[in-house]
């Protein structure tokens, strides 16, 4: 049996990060195009694109461009173009939410179902694979044990989220954003309505809990859990964060590189997806980065606490406590009981009875801090540290190298490179006379065909030549560069994704179809709440659906469900009815900000919470 590839998937803002990925170890990047990617603050030109693609080619790194939004009937032309586009930019696959685009005049390419598309079960996924997705990338909060259900159901490869920010919602079936201010997050313009502050109102007008960011959930963090996802038959390890900068980027991706490759060393039954191997670099350290708090969150199927208790902002590394406060010093000092070095320029947050505040450390002297002010802070509070300027400089000073490694033989007339995937350049040598000392010539041809050229580190493995000739270090060093050109060639045509015959919807079972209706009401998680033009209709109707609704941003529902998800604020709050069944606040939760007032419901057959109007 052929060992699974296991992809590390990053993601990039612009063609400059994505590139940074592919250095620090990425086996593919996920990118936006100018349009209908579900970040519109991401977008890049084509042309980008294909300078990314040809630069992850190399080593054998593939390049999938989000086409993640619905898409109105009007803009139908215009995503047909784009897509055509992007395929003629090398683009490997696309990530796609709307159905409609598998009835597209489409190029011979992958479809990923993007985790908008709200995979959850296997009779979703067995829909999916019907209308020729290659890949889906499932729901974020998922079970291991519901993993191993959806890979049992289908043979398509599957993606999960293993790092970064969660949705609090099922992904695809939220609607707050588009309710509340017109924004909607399958159009990608959301404004994080989850991020906001909400008091939480009981049915007799009495507020449980103020000002309170209780809908937001922590960060994934699922580096410990690689060989579990693995083994139920994960194949694409996805990092989030296409809005993150390039330091983010960089530092996770050369974290979890170091992940698979150990879980790949470890288990035969694994190898990487893509060529080569990263050296050098900064040592990643994934606490230092962009976090809200770390969970795992329902990857066991148990609940726990999940909310970002210390706001909606990254909080970065705990570092101690709070042990003085010296206001009478000019400017005032903070001593903090922490084992770790701080530097001038640091950015710190404070957490405590008084709130959260955050700062920079204007002058550090050992664990002595002194700031602006003491506003905000008080003795024993907890300090985190979301900017640790000197790991900042040292990622941007001391990125990592990505190497493939080539063997070379030095033949009578020609050299022949061969690198580590058995790819294969030869060129001619030029014009030499015989040397008059044949052993360091032979030293002299070593030397110079086992250096680096570009990404290839070369090893000349013998000098085959009787006699050997006398060939100047310059004319080595253009034969090296020539020969590292041909390989980036040969490989950049090997490593060209095959082309897909696009698949016509297939007829799915309608023993599926009906179970699927059955199990997912509509407006809630099936596929026709988010049809937003023709064809996406015509999928569902071909596939057998009687009752096909309108998008929400098309055709708002008042009694549709503006969220639902597996977070539930009366457990955040110690208020669920199952474990405390004759608590006082049992029965109904409204969240108000700013006049606005949400309902909250609850499915606890389901364990499950809504929110509606």
């Amino acid at each position: 049996m052929q060992p699974v590839k296991l992809e590390l998937l990053a993601p990039a803002k612009n063609s400059d990060i994505g590139i940074a990925a592919i250095d620090c170890g990425a086996d593919a990047v996920y990118i936006a195009g100018p349009a209908f990617g579900a970040r519109a603050a991401a977008g890049n030109p084509v042309q980008e694109i294909a300078r990314l693609t040809e630069y992850a080619h190399r080593f054998s790194a593939r390049i999938y461009a989000t086409v993640n939004t619905i898409i109105y009937d009007h803009e139908l032309e215009d995503a047909r173009r784009l897509i055509w586009e992007l395929y003629d930019a090398g683009v490997d696959a696309l990530i796609v939410q709307d159905l409609g685009i598998t009835r597209m005049d489409l190029p011979p390419i992958e479809l990923h179902a993007s985790t908008q598309c709200a995979i959850r079960t296997p009779q979703q996924a067995r829909l999916l694979e019907s209308l020729g997705f290659r890949r889906l990338i499932l729901e974020r909060q998922l079970s291991l044990e519901e993993i191993r259900a959806i890979r049992s159901a289908v043979s398509c490869e599957l993606e999960f989220f293993v790092h970064g920010a969660i949705c609090v919602s099922y992904s695809g079936n939220c609607y707050l954003s588009q309710y509340l201010a017109g924004r909607s997050a399958n159009r990608g313009a959301c404004i994080q309505a989850c991020r906001s502050l909400y008091d939480i109102v009981d049915a007799d007008g009495r507020t449980i809990a103020k000002n309170r960011s209780i809908l937001s959930p922590k960060d994934y963090c699922l580096d410990g859990r690689l060989a579990d996802l693995a083994d139920a038959g994960i194949c694409s390890f996805k990092i989030e964060g296409r809005l993150k900068n390039d330091s983010y980027v960089k530092n996770l991706v050369r974290h979890y590189r170091g992940r698979l490759d150990a879980l790949c060393a470890a288990d035969s039954r694994y190898v990487k997806a893509s060529s080569g191997s990263v050296v050098g670099g900064f040592t990643p350290n994934p606490a230092a980065t962009f976090n809200r708090g770390y969970t795992e969150f329902y990857i066991d199927g148990r609940r726990s606490r999940w909310n970002s208790l210390e706001g909606t902002k990254s909080i970065g590394e705990y570092i101690g406590t709070v042990v003085r406060l010296d206001g009478q010093h000019r400017p005032p000092q903070i001593v903090i009981d922490s084992d770790k070095p701080l530097a001038s320029g640091d950015g710190l947050v404070f957490a405590g009875k008084a709130g959260i505040t955050g700062m920079r450390a204007d002058v550090v002297q050992g664990n002595s801090v002194s700031v602006k002010d003491l506003s905000g802070i008080q003795l024993g509070d907890k300090v985190w540290r979301n900017y640790n300027i000197k790991f900042e400089k040292e990622i941007q000073a001391n990125s990592p190298r990505r190497k493939i490694d080539v063997s070379l033989v030095f033949g009578q007339g020609s050299a022949v490179a061969t690198d580590e995937d058995g790819y294969t350049a030869t060129l001619p040598l030029p014009q030499a006379p015989v040397a008059d000392k044949q052993e360091a010539a032979r030293e002299n041809i070593l030397r110079n065909m086992g250096k680096r050229s570009g990404h290839f580190d070369f090893r000349c493995e013998k000098v085959e030549q009787d006699p050997v000739r006398f060939y100047p270090a310059s004319a080595l060093n253009a034969l090296r560069r020539g020969l590292a050109d041909e390989l980036i060639c040969v490989r950049a045509k090997a490593v060209k994704s095959e082309p897909v015959a696009p698949v016509p919807c297939a007829n799915f079972f309608y023993a599926e179809r009906d179970a699927l209706a059955k199990r997912i009401p509509s407006g809630t998680a099936d596929y026709s709440a988010n049809c937003a033009n023709h064809l996406a209709r015509q999928v569902l109707e071909d596939l057998g659906y009687d009752k096909v609704d309108d998008a929400y941003e098309i055709k708002p529902v008042p009694e549709a469900a503006l969220m639902r998800s597996r977070y539930c604020i009366k457990y955040e709050l110690g208020l669920c009815p199952k474990l405390h069944p004759k608590l006082k606040y049992a029965e109904s939760l409204c969240l108000v900000n700013a006049g606005q007032r949400l309902k909250l419901s609850f499915d606890c057959k389901r364990c499950e919470m809504i929110v509606h109007l």
